[in-house]
């Protein structure tokens, strides 16, 4: 009696197992640039219309050809400051600003400094190599290159619903300033609207 007792229990085990599999979410990869609206709510098709907008916009402004030529053709060096998310949604700002670091930096017509966070992280490591490097292979201190501009900006939403239909609409404002001069040397912006049915966007 014993043995059909374990024999049954192993069974069941097996039937929970095989329920819980069929129950296994169908999952499939697709092409990163798919557009996928589930939620209709932030997402990265909406990081990559800004980031695509802002680069073409940012790399035609006359703010380039301005400091090259007080510069004797000097590339202009940028840091990346605040990026502020007043929307009520939880957006990752950083992946269309290192799109936009990465197009710009690629285009060879500017480059980027390292942020705050990642000063410090590289000022430890130098640090370390006093201690521990040899002479000829650590890095000097008060040898970075201090930014020329600073990038700023802010991403903000209204959202207006009715029923089961809303409407979300977002504006991403991003600023150039001059560090030296504090003058604003280019402004872009992204403004994206989307309809959402059968969808609920409040907060």
């Amino acid at each position: 009696m014993r043995a059909v007792v374990v024999i049954s229990a192993a069974l069941g085990a097996v039937a929970i197992a095989a329920a819980g599999c069929s129950g296994m979410p169908d999952v499939k990869r697709v092409d990163p640039n798919t557009q996928t609206d589930f939620s209709g709510r932030w997402n990265d098709t909406d990081s990559r219309m800004v980031s695509e907008s802002m680069i073409e916009n940012v790399l035609k402004g006359r703010w380039i050809a301005d400091y090259a030529s007080k510069s004797g053709g000097r590339k202009p060096r940028i840091i990346v400051g605040t990026i502020r998310n007043r929307t009520l949604e939880h957006i990752n700002v950083g992946t269309f600003v290192n799109d936009l670091q990465r197009a710009i930096i690629n285009s060879g017509r500017a480059t980027f400094v390292a942020s705050r966070g990642e000063r410090d992280e590289v000022r430890e490591e130098r640090f370390d190599q006093a201690v521990h490097a040899s002479e000829e292979t650590r890095k000097e201190p008060s040898k970075e290159h201090g930014a020329d501009y600073m990038l700023k900006g802010e991403i903000n939403s209204t959202i207006d619903q009715a029923g089961s239909l809303a409407a979300v609409y977002y504006q991403i404002d991003l600023t150039l300033i001059d560090l030296e001069s504090t003058e604003k040397v280019w402004i872009g912006d992204k403004k994206i609207k989307k309809v959402v049915e059968h969808g609920s966007l409040a907060p």
